[in-house]
């Protein structure tokens, strides 16, 4: 059949299930826009305050469902505007779709109204760019997105198609999602044999799982592994919830503010089954020295991650899940009580707390209230800082997808725009939003998208007016010379998210925060909870990078 490019692109999108997308209109996409309009009885489109906005909520919308999610933009600014939320997406291997509009194939290369080459500017920062200037090559160009999006290592695709392609009159016939090509290692069986060997005759074995066993699906598979080998686990930011904290296998988080028995499990462990994690540096700070006394084998779907940061004695290149069916049959039931016991002792000798500052709120307190008062199924979005970390030590896990946050690169802003997504995605869920006075001044415009859906997105604000992650570092570093981290802003939050038509609370105690998230669970759109803690706070244990948990700041 002949239809428009733009009526093409609604129809691919519709062959992939896709019923809702982000993003912002403007001149170039002005066609796209018109099909959305004409479609709208089949894929709701939520404009946001700003593209970036919509990056991040295709993002928490991907992270918290596992569908694949789709942001649009015009030229010029508009596809600018993604650029950091794509490349949180890329860091992360979220998968995502991200459809742009440049101008007509006559104005390229000539400097006209809001042209940019974003396929240029997106090329080390997704899997593929695709820049559509035929209109025979559209249809194609759409499916293999999808296709790239999903296939392997997820991550952000991008489609910038030039405007007179959507105008154009093209063939399309409808067709099978674009099968995806299964990555398996050539010497898979062997492999396994050699990882069950290792793993049966272990004295202190260990799990590391990452945000690849999320993303594969495979939290149940890890847990069985835990179990029937009575093996200790640990987890990366990124794959935070593939372990329930209710485990007691499980002691929390890895790396730079891990916990001191996770940190010391790890340098201690004979063996350390990897899986679905690359390594970062906020995970082996010192990749020399990590894991010194283990052998480490590695399960990972992206070949070029093995031996990058840390060298392994074997690796199998393919799917998490995949994988861990084939060995769990060749695992003996085993007992490593000592060693279960002795991190156990570990953990009891130098616990997570965050440090007394004699302030009225505690934001450990805090995290520990809303889980103890929230049910299992609620999701946590967070932004990046302090209160990320703290996130990640004190809110009590019990599934996959429930906890997002930008881990690879670091995006401040990242979090209301997560939780706008996640929500839309899951609306029988309760979305909390943690943040802190630094973040949310980044995207806080987004309240306006929140509002506009009556979004019951509950953001809890660690008010301690400083840019507090650089400020903990200066503290302890740089002898308190807090060069441009205390902004001195007069921002009134509860004011503002009143103005902007949602509910406000403030708390200076935990006996005003109890009670103004009791009231915050009964409203009906957003509520904005202004947190008072102290600046002197910190995130701690803290390892710096190139030092192992000897050097341990507690």
């Amino acid at each position: 059949m002949k239809i428009t490019g733009a009526e093409a692109v609604i129809r691919v999108l519709l062959e992939h299930g896709v019923d809702t997308v982000f993003g912002y209109p403007g001149g170039t996409a002005i066609i796209i826009y018109d099909e959305l309009y004409k479609h709208a009885d089949q894929i709701t489109h939520i404009l946001t305050a700003h593209e970036q906005g919509a990056a991040h909520a295709a993002d928490g919308y991907a992270r918290s469902t596992g569908k694949t999610g789709v942001a649009i933009a015009t030229s010029g600014p508009g596809a600018t505007n993604l650029v950091t939320g794509i490349a949180t997406a890329f860091m992360d291997s979220v998968p995502t779709v991200f459809i742009t509009a440049n101008v007509g194939n006559t104005l390229i290369g000539r400097d006209a109204f809001q042209e940019v080459c974003i396929t240029g500017v997106t090329f080390p920062i997704t899997k593929h760019s695709f820049f559509v200037n035929r209109k025979e090559d559209l249809v194609d160009a759409m499916r293999d997105a999808f296709r790239i999006a999903n296939e392997g290592r997820k991550g952000p695709v991008l489609v910038d198609m030039t405007k007179d392609v959507t105008e154009a009159l093209i063939d399309y016939k409808p067709a099978p999602n674009y099968p995806l090509r299964r990555i398996t290692d050539p010497q898979e069986d062997s492999k396994l044999a050699h990882f069950a060997d290792y793993i049966n005759n272990a004295e202190r074995p260990l799990i590391l799982a990452g945000g690849g066993v999320i993303s594969a699906g495979a939290s149940k598979e890890v847990q069985e592994l835990i179990r029937k080998a009575d093996i200790p686990a640990v987890n990366t930011l990124m794959g935070l919830g593939s372990i329930p904290s209710s485990e007691e296998r499980f002691f929390g988080m890895l790396g730079m503010h891990g916990s001191y028995a996770a940190n010391r499990c790890a340098a201690e462990a004979d063996l350390i089954l990897a899986i679905g994690t690359r390594f970062s540096d906020r995970v082996a700070l010192n990749p020399k020295k990590f894991a010194r006394k283990a052998k480490v084998l590695q399960i990972d779907l992206d070949r070029s991650e093995v031996n990058k940061n840390v060298m392994v004695a074997e690796s199998i290149i393919g799917d998490c899940r995949d994988a861990l069916q084939k060995l769990l049959p060749k695992i003996g039931e085993s007992s490593h009580r000592g060693w279960v016991e002795q991190i156990a002792a570990w953990d009891r000798e130098k616990p997570t707390h965050v440090r007394d500052c004699n302030a009225r709120m505690n934001p450990e307190e805090i995290i520990r209230y809303i889980c103890a008062h929230t049910d299992k199924e609620t999701v946590y979005a967070t932004d990046v800082g302090q209160h990320q970390m703290w996130a990640a030590q004190y809110v009590q896990q019990t599934r996959p997808r429930n906890y997002l946050s930008s881990g690879g690169l670091g995006t401040m802003g990242f979090g209301y725009g997560a939780a706008i997504g996640a929500q839309l995605g899951n609306p029988d869920k309760r979305v909390i939003h943690f943040t802190s006075d630094g973040s949310l001044h980044m995207n806080l415009n987004e309240a306006c998208t929140a509002v506009s859906h009556r979004l019951p997105i509950i953001t809890v604000i660690f008010n301690n007016r400083v840019l507090g992650m650089v400020y903990q570092w200066q503290t302890l570093l740089y002898e308190g010379r807090y060069s441009q981290t205390t902004p001195d802003r007069k921002t009134d939050f509860v004011k503002l998210i009143e103005a902007f038509g949602g509910h406000g609370f403030r708390a200076r105690t935990m006996e005003e925060f109890a009670q103004a998230f009791g009231q915050a669970l009964k409203c009906e759109g957003p509520v904005w909870i202004d947190c008072d803690i102290a600046a002197e706070d910190l995130v701690l244990p803290m390892i710096q990078n190139g030092q192992t948990v000897d050097e341990i700041i507690y």
